[in-house]
């Protein structure tokens, strides 16, 4: 059975406004709702990519240092049983 309260949301009726006015009310709401945005500081932005490029090296180290191992254990077990 379909919830009528969750269905998608009514559509405005059609008020003979064009796609030319319809583009002009989205436009003047995104100014609206891009004033509301809190934006990062430079320092903020510069801390975070920091992390981000420390983590990266970090995990990247780690993975190698995972394959490296892996592959030791491979190349092991095909000396060891011969393949």
């Amino acid at each position: 059975m379909l919830d009528e309260s969750k269905s998608a949301p009514a559509r405005a009726p059609e008020s003979g406004a064009g796609w030319w006015e319809r583009s002009r009310i989205f436009l003047a709401e995104v100014r609206n709702e891009m004033r509301r945005v809190t934006w990062p500081t430079s320092k903020e932005v510069y801390a975070t990519t920091v992390v981000v490029i420390l983590v990266s090296i970090f995990f990247g180290l780690y993975l190698y240092g995972v394959d490296y191992v892996f592959n030791l254990i491979v190349q092991w077990i095909f000396r060891r049983f011969g393949a």
